[in-house]
């Protein structure tokens, strides 16, 4: 009995985050073209500027062609591009009156946060099913046994809940559609530049690998080069690159449980 009152909270804990997710899926449903557009993104990448530096001689490390190199970090890219701008549907839910509907009933505000975190991922691993399929049409050696592809499935679950986690602080702290945009569109290229998704950090100047090292994105995409790829492997080593999503995320999840209800004032 005692075992089954300890179970409840989190029974219950998950029962709400599956209901956020519901509502959120519910809206992808009503509009699935949302995806499709998003998908032109990695298909330019791969098949323009990924053909382009394949011809640039010393640009991919470990002896791997450049297209394999570049498609784990176009991967990261889209999970990043698409959780990024994820706050912004907080904003609207503000403005609509959903937010302060979820601000009175009794689910946690962790709960909620986590709820939106996990729907942004759903769409993440849409993106990731669009780039497999384009690597693989364009020769990408893709490792494909069970055990690979549910550790990209878990690497992608937790970058874009990281992100999309970050994306809603910066909804709680500016309020306005106008200025995350605006700060959303200052931030994304900057992170997706300092990281390892399209050169090694070998190739920085010492400044900017230090920055990388501190850059989430650059042990997503090291997890996934590790996971994804035939001859790839994670230079950080896969327990420092989920440690560093698992921590950071989990941190985030609790800045933004914190800050959630200030978005219904």
């Amino acid at each position: 009995m005692a075992e089954t009152a300890s179970q409840n909270p989190v029974a219950s804990f998950a029962r709400q985050a599956y209901g956020v997710i519901a509502v959120e899926m519910q809206k992808l449903r009503h509009d699935p073209w949302e995806l499709a557009t998003r998908a032109i993104q990695p298909v330019l990448w791969l098949m323009l500027f990924g053909k382009v530096m394949a011809q640039v001689r010393g640009v991919s490390p470990e002896g791997l062609p450049y297209l394999d190199f570049l498609s784990a970090g176009i991967l990261a890219q889209s999970v990043l591009f698409v959780a990024i701008f994820y706050g912004i549907s907080a904003i609207w839910e503000r403005d609509l009156g959903v937010i302060q509907r979820y601000l009175v009933s009794p689910a946690p505000r962790s709960a909620i946060v986590v709820g939106k975190a996990l729907s942004a991922s759903v769409r993440a691993l849409v993106q990731a099913l669009i780039v497999y399929l384009l690597a693989a049409s364009l020769g990408v050696s893709l490792r494909l046994d069970p055990l690979s592809v549910l550790g990209v499935f878990v690497v992608i679950l937790l970058g874009s809940a990281l992100f999309s986690t970050f994306s809603l602080i910066i909804a709680c702290i500016v309020k306005t559609r106008e200025r995350f945009m605006g700060i959303g569109q200052v931030m994304t290229m900057p992170i997706f530049f300092a990281s390892n998704a399209i050169y090694p950090v070998a190739m920085m100047p010492a400044w900017l690998q230090v920055v990388a090292r501190i850059n989430p994105l650059t042990y997503q995409v090291d997890a996934l080069r590790g996971l994804m790829l035939a001859g790839g492997s994670a230079q950080m080593g896969l327990p420092l690159d989920f440690a560093v999503l698992a921590c950071t995320t989990a941190l985030l999840v609790v800045i933004a449980a914190r800050l959630y209800p200030r978005m219904g004032y």
